[in-house]
């Protein structure tokens, strides 16, 4: 599903990834581990097209997004991709149904459909009953449930999460990580977490750990 090979980036004289990479397959759920600072969501930010890589390839599903146009790395990211933040992200003034449904309202989907996407999905990140509640109303591990039930509303292929669990307290974390990965798992999608804890990568089917010489397996 995923192919890294040979990432390399550098910001001026300062060489941040260095000759990674990886596989990923349908159905996988992997993480990164890495401390601070080492480039972790530097790598989920080419992977998903956000930034250029200067050396390597990236090829999701056949297509090598380190070859497309700005276009076409904004299309695959809408339709085929879900992203979790640290931060959620979760926008104050629409409701928990709303924000879950945001994507599939940026595809122009009929609201009918959005609605009951929208409904299921909150549902199945144990938020039943909290469609019209506000992000003020809702604690640091519900926010970042819906966060996943956002990420998961367009039905994607791979599931990127840059620290989910970074401004959460342990309980809320092993809750939130467990939900993740069942998630992902029951969609079939592949997914890549990057963490500086490994307890929090200590769930996924594979483990890998950043440095300043690339990936090593955990």
């Amino acid at each position: 599903m995923l192919r890294v090979s040979g990432l390399t980036k550098r910001f001026g004289s300062r060489t941040v990834l260095r000759s990674v990479s990886l596989e990923l397959a349908a159905g996988e759920y992997a993480a990164i581990v890495g401390e601070s600072g080492i480039g972790k969501s530097t790598l989920l930010n080419i992977i998903a097209g956000l930034e250029p890589a200067d050396e390597g390839s990236v090829v999701f599903d056949g297509a090598e997004i380190t070859r497309m146009d700005d276009d076409a790395r904004t299309r695959l990211r809408r339709d085929r991709f879900g992203f979790v933040f640290q931060a959620f992200h979760i926008l104050p003034h629409l409701t928990v149904a709303q924000n879950v449904g945001l994507p599939l309202l940026l595809r122009g989907l009929p609201q009918a459909d959005i609605e009951r996407r929208a409904a299921d999905l909150v549902a199945a990140v144990g938020l039943a009953g909290r469609e019209r509640s506000m992000p003020r109303e809702l604690s640091g591990g519900e926010l970042q449930r819906v966060a996943i039930a956002r990420a998961l509303a367009g039905d994607p292929k791979l599931v990127l999460a840059d620290e989910p669990t970074g401004n959460l307290d342990p309980e809320n974390a092993r809750a939130v990580l467990a939900l993740l990965r069942a998630q992902v798992k029951e969609r079939g999608a592949a997914g890549l977490l990057v963490t500086h804890s490994e307890a929090a990568a200590s769930a996924c089917d594979r483990r890998w750990r950043l440095t300043g010489a690339g990936l090593e397996p955990l």
